[in-house]
């Protein structure tokens, strides 16, 4: 530790600008806004105003709908499970610990793409038939959660 290490601690400083209190704050007179002008008066007007002209946001079509319940799924292939080892449970913690999924969102689902040759014991948000089918078909369990 030397005097070249010191910092101050994490939150302590502020920014102490002051805008507009003379020449030798190097910010005086007009404060940063220029001469004149209308963005340099009081009022000036609020942000996306175009002078007047029709807005973008006005100008641009709207379209569709965004359903505000909408569950975001994350879907795996039942190929993705061939990694486990023999006679495992497989959850959503085990799916991310593996690297099959990063998030699983608002929860996973498995399709029945692909071979699946091992019994496993499944335990996720939702499966196709077909894969329920598969797992169930080597001995496995597809439990819901």
């Amino acid at each position: 530790m030397d005097l070249s290490n010191l910092r101050p601690a994490e939150g302590s400083k502020h920014n102490s600008f002051r805008k507009g209190r003379g020449h030798g704050s190097g910010n005086g007179k007009t404060a940063g806004y220029g001469h004149k002008g209308q963005k340099a008066r009081s009022g000036a007007p609020r942000p996306g105003f175009e002078g007047g002209q029709m807005p973008l946001y006005r100008r641009l079509p709207k379209r569709g709908f965004t359903n505000r319940n909408a569950k975001d799924i994350v879907a795996i292939n039942i190929s993705e499970l061939e990694r486990f080892e023999n006679d495992s449970v497989v959850d959503i913690e085990a799916l991310i610990a593996a690297g099959v999924i990063k998030k699983p969102r608002d929860g996973v689902k498995v399709l029945g793409y692909g071979e699946f040759t091992k019994k496993l014991t499944v335990k996720v948000n939702a499966f196709s038939a077909s894969a329920k089918e598969k797992i169930e078909a080597l001995g496995g369990t597809a439990e819901v959660i």
